[in-house]
């Protein structure tokens, strides 16, 4: 039987397993390393993905749109978290929009919140 291209290595499989005591358990050892199995799988196939779309000369685009598209897929499937300072001031619009606030208590945190780094 041929091992497929997205096969993660004995190595990998080893971490995983020894990673599995050291966590809250809360997945039993074959679903923990089945579900980063699975992830390691998607991300290798989205890396693949992208360096497939950024190469230019598989389709009729210029070098910086495919880089710019690469990214953005990139982007588009493995989105970043919101950071904290990004869900606080959104909050704090919400309390600003629909509550009764003190317009120094909220424009003091509102200050504060920008000038933390996310």
């Amino acid at each position: 039987m041929t091992e497929h291209p997205i096969t993660p290595s004995p190595e990998l499989l080893k971490q995983w397993h020894d990673a599995w005591f050291e966590t809250d358990r809360e997945l039993s050892k074959p679903a923990y390393i089945a579900h980063h199995a699975a992830q390691w799988g998607a991300d290798q196939e989205l890396e693949a993905c992208a360096d497939w779309l950024a190469n230019a000369r598989n389709h009729s685009l210029s070098w910086n749109e495919a880089t710019n598209f690469s990214g953005n897929l990139r982007n588009a499937r493995r989105p970043k978290p919101p950071s904290l300072n990004s869900i606080a001031m959104q909050m704090l619009g919400t309390i600003e929009r629909d509550g009764h606030y003190i317009p120094e208590i909220t424009d003091t945190i509102r200050r504060a919140l920008e000038q933390l780094p996310d």
